[in-house]
């Protein structure tokens, strides 16, 4: 069965090519080709998203009067998957890329554009510098400030390690140990306070009550030991005489200070007390009768 499907043809040996008639063709003339798409791309119709590397049966053509150092530019025709809308992109040899024209968008192209704009920017700035010196003087010493600052940062660095290098490691754990310690005694601290918080919400009424009532008894307390002192020291017990004697006393009044005590407080007949009660006068009768039965 090979030999069915033979590829070669035979040439006889007066075989001229340049004897064969030429087809005239166009200029712009368009080939069926197969391609990939060469960037992850979006319909602008119905945005379908198409991947780069999906594979199309697309048309190719020559870009009429456009060339980049002699390379010829091509556009390619393809269709989206989902809407057949035509979408044509074009060889950039200039930054060995493919740029979109008609009927989608490409993804992922905020990179690209920064690099570009980036190298637009190097670009202006180079040209700027060449036809403007005073431009260029004016960016070296803008360089030269950021490059000091640079090596100060840097000393600072370099010192600020020296002097981490001279830290012994025992003096390392002793700090630690010191801030773990003091970190517990604070941690300690909130914790009683949160319970006195704790407290003071649960029992809040009765202690403030039981305060108050020590208070009120602490000020109790405190008047009575400033008073009761200076009403005893400044007050005066009044001279008073009780004629009641009790049994076991031997002592006798004799007439002359019974006499002196009755006639201490004069009285006169306006008074209501003028005269001494029946119960006076029977006391001085039998102290009377004592005295003669003493004297007899």
């Amino acid at each position: 069965m090979s030999e069915r499907k033979v590829l070669n043809k035979y040439y006889p040996p007066d075989f001229d090519p340049s004897k064969l008639p030429r087809a005239k063709r166009s200029k712009n003339r368009q080939f069926t080709i197969r391609l990939m798409a060469p960037c992850n791309m979006r319909c602008k119709t119905c945005g379908e998203y198409i991947y780069k590397g999906k594979k199309f049966n697309a048309r190719k053509e020559d870009v009429m009067g456009e060339t980049y150092l002699g390379i010829q530019i091509y556009r390619f025709y393809i269709k989206c998957t989902k809407c057949l809308r035509e979408i044509t992109f074009k060889t950039d040899p200039a930054n060995g890329d493919y740029e979109l024209e008609h009927g989608g968008i490409r993804n992922f192209e905020s990179i690209r554009l920064a690099e570009k704009q980036a190298k637009e920017e190097a670009t202006k700035e180079a040209e700027e510098e060449a036809l403007n010196p005073m431009k260029l003087l004016e960016n070296r010493t803008r360089d030269s400030r950021q490059e000091m600052a640079a090596i100060e940062a840097l000393e600072d660095i370099k010192e600020l390690n020296a002097r981490h290098a001279d830290i012994k490691i025992e003096q390392m754990l002793a700090q630690k140990r010191e801030q773990e310690k003091q970190y517990e005694l604070f941690k300690k601290q909130v914790e009683e306070e949160e319970d006195e918080d704790e407290i003071r919400k649960a029992f809040g009424k009765h202690m403030a009550k039981i305060d108050h009532d020590d208070m009120e008894s602490e000020e109790i307390i405190e008047t009575n030991e400033e008073i009761v002192p200076l009403a005893i020291n400044t007050t005066k017990p009044k001279t008073t005489i009780s004629f009641a004697q009790p049994i076991n006393t031997k002592k006798q009044l004799t007439k002359n200070s019974l006499g002196m005590i009755i006639k201490k407080k004069p009285t006169t007949n306006n008074d209501s007390v003028s005269k001494p009660s029946a119960g006076l006068s029977s006391l001085v009768a039998s102290y009377d009768n004592d005295d003669d039965d003493n004297s007899s």
